[in-house]
């Protein structure tokens, strides 16, 4: 799903909320390239990966009263990142599914977005490929729904336009 922060505008910095939101979305291979660069000390975990159930609420055309849609599986997990010249910063993830390599590695780049720092490399290394990753995405579900749309007005024009008995 594409949101609203997704795009990058010039005139708001990216927050901590819009980078998780990203990274929660992120495929893993495109983390992995991004943060194979970044060898920090290995992590203390405060939390390890773990799989859990999240509940799902939905709104009646997108803007009645909330209601439970459903359960979906959820891991997450939180650590600490020690740096050498600064304070650890902690970085936690929510990812959908069952895949323990995503959210470690979504941790480790909330935690390293937090470094004023790294935050304008990973902007360009992290950030950035993956809104274009999700832009891209967004573009290809758009495509295909609209080669099934069905134009009404053209298919009565292809069957004639007027009907037996109907008089201009």
């Amino acid at each position: 799903m594409f949101h609203f922060f997704d795009n990058a505008q010039a005139t708001s910095p990216t927050t901590r909320a819009q980078w998780m939101a990203l990274l929660a979305r992120a495929p893993q291979d495109l983390m992995d390239q991004a943060l194979a660069a970044y060898t920090a000390s290995p992590p203390v975990w405060l939390r390890k990966p773990e799989i859990g159930l999240m509940m799902v609420q939905g709104r009646v055309g997108g803007t009645g009263q909330r209601f439970n849609l459903g359960e979906m599986t959820v891991t997450r997990c939180a650590l600490r990142l020690g740096h050498a010249d600064a304070q650890p910063t902690v970085g936690v993830s929510y990812v959908m599914g069952r895949n323990h390599r995503q959210a470690h590695l979504a941790a480790v780049a909330d935690a390293l977005l937090q470094d004023p720092a790294q935050f304008a490399d990973l902007q360009t290394r992290l950030l950035n490929p993956i809104r274009a990753h999700l832009l891209q995405a967004q573009t290809k579900r758009h495509q295909e729904a609209q080669s099934t749309k069905v134009d009404f007005f053209t298919v009565a024009r292809e069957a004639g336009g007027q009907e037996e008995g109907d008089e201009a």
